[in-house]
């Protein structure tokens, strides 16, 4: 009878668990929780973005659940899993990339939460608002600052140091600096290379650069990190060409303030993590949000 007893006791107890579990994942109402899922915190870029949510998300009353990817897109998948098991209002996600994140989008579609991108978009799934930085328009404005400052050349080389290949951010900045630069008859491309975002890599790309085509005038690359590592290389060679950065972190400023870089085109990270907190907090109070919403861009330069 004792050990009937328990039994009892033990499934009672499963199913009480069980039961809280489920309505944890649907139960948005009441907790004031929102995800985040990071492609990456090795990076300061990112950093500056969850910081920028944190402190919207202190302000609004929620509590912020921070994950990172570690750029691995099956992490990122078991990311957005455990935030919904957790019961999040919303997820804010930055891609790994753009392809690979449509099966983490679709989890917390599957269970009705709200998906927000910030920097990078998601190419499948339903994504309630994406917020970035107008990527193509700061490719351009590299591409206008290099003009300028090189007006007065004839030939221009140019040296692109991409981002991960498949990441919208990469696909956007790149299509913004072409736009400007493949119609003018002046202008070449000696190499375009995938550095992945990452400033070692961004270092031995501009090493592999310098190796085979030493003449060049510009290096472009598609985030401060690979700038960094570009400009790391060049130092060591003592070329001196136009190195412009995306993104505006600390370091890069730095760099551009000593005369290592010429210029970064300065994102606001900061306030990409802040607006993902505000509109997550509008979806959940029931308010209309637009599909896009844009962050400003300016060219950071030692003059300014």
């Amino acid at each position: 009878m004792k050990r009937r007893t328990l039994k009892v006791l033990a499934l009672g107890l499963i199913a009480s668990v069980s039961i809280g579990v489920f309505t944890g994942c649907y139960k948005k109402n009441d907790d004031k929780k929102i995800g985040m899922v990071v492609s990456t915190l090795n990076n300061p870029f990112f950093v500056s973005m969850k910081e920028g949510a944190e402190q919207k998300a202190k302000e609004l009353g929620y509590d912020l659940v921070v994950l990172d990817s570690q750029n691995d897109p099956a992490k990122e998948r078991s990311n957005v899993e455990d935030l919904v098991q957790l019961g999040v209002t919303a997820v804010l996600i930055n891609p790994t990339d753009s392809d690979a994140v449509e099966t983490a989008v679709k989890v917390a579609n599957n269970k009705n939460v709200p998906v927000i991108t910030l920097d990078r978009q998601s190419n499948g799934g339903e994504v309630a608002c994406h917020i970035a930085s107008d990527n193509i328009k700061g490719g351009q404005m590299a591409a206008e600052f290099a003009l300028d400052k090189l007006k007065n050349k004839d030939n221009i080389l140019v040296a692109e140091i991409q981002g991960i290949p498949g990441a919208s951010a990469t696909r956007d900045r790149g299509k913004g600096f072409h736009d400007i630069l493949d119609e003018k008859s002046n202008i070449k491309f000696v190499s375009s290379q995938a550095a992945d975002f990452d400033r070692q890599k961004g270092l031995q790309v501009m090493e592999n650069i310098i190796q085979a085509t030493p003449e060049f005038d510009i290096v472009f690359a598609h985030n401060d990190e690979m700038a960094l590592g570009a400009a790391k290389a060049l130092k060591t060679v003592n070329k001196d060409v136009i190195i412009i950065g995306f993104d505006g972190n600390d370091d890069a400023k730095e760099a551009v303030d000593k005369g290592d870089m010429t210029a970064t085109v300065a994102q606001q990270p900061d306030l990409i993590g802040s607006l993902g907190v505000e509109v997550s907090h509008n979806i959940r109070s029931g308010k209309n949000v637009q599909k896009q919403v844009a962050a400003d861009l300016k060219i950071y330069t030692k003059d300014n």
